[in-house]
């Protein structure tokens, strides 16, 4: 058990028989009134996104989780599968577990949310910006960098990415796996 001063962006509730993330909080403050703490919360075993207030104070139930560093392996019918880099322990992980699940590729490094009081994989996490090879893309124009006219790419996991006229099939692109967004081309 905590009090709403122990809220804190990334902090694990249980509320309702669910488990929700913080993503944003903050504390309203009257002249006459208690304080009231507000927080944003998503779903980590149901992807709804709720807001929630409690007074000052209210008493809060966080879920202890741990962060671990997994290697996907592959995917088959059961569901995405993880390696522990340091146990090599195997998990099996469902797609809506995964943030970003387009965006996987073999022997890529991942962050596991494990929940403690149940030992059952939580959410996975991939880096913020990843590196992959565009396989298919229309030819592009030479010298065209002065608009943001962009155009759909195929990466190496199959995923859509919108690219500028400049970037060619077999060149490396940096991606933003929160937005799906390209940031840059990397040069070998």
């Amino acid at each position: 058990m905590a009090s709403t001063s122990d809220i804190s962006r990334g902090l694990i509730l249980k509320l309702d028989g669910s488990l929700y993330k913080v993503v944003e909080f903050g504390e309203n403050k009257t002249a006459r009134a208690a304080a009231k703490v507000w927080a944003k919360l998503t779903g980590v075993d149901n992807k709804r996104t709720i807001e929630k207030t409690w007074n000052s104070g209210d008493t809060i139930y966080p879920v202890r989780v741990e962060r671990h560093d997994y290697q996907y392996l592959y995917q088959d019918d059961s569901g995405y599968n993880f390696m522990n880099n340091e146990t090599f322990e195997q998990i099996i992980v469902a797609e809506n577990l995964i943030d970003a699940p387009q965006f996987l590729k073999e022997a890529q490094e991942v962050s596991v949310l494990i929940n403690t009081e149940t030992d059952s994989p939580m959410s996975v996490e991939l880096p913020d910006k990843i590196v992959l090879t565009v396989t298919y893309s229309e030819p592009g124009l030479k010298g065209d960098t002065a608009t943001r006219t962009l155009k759909p790419a195929t990466v190496e996991t199959g995923a859509t990415v919108n690219v500028p006229l400049f970037v060619n099939e077999g060149e490396k692109i940096r991606v933003n796996t929160k937005t799906g967004e390209y940031v840059e081309r990397v040069k070998d």
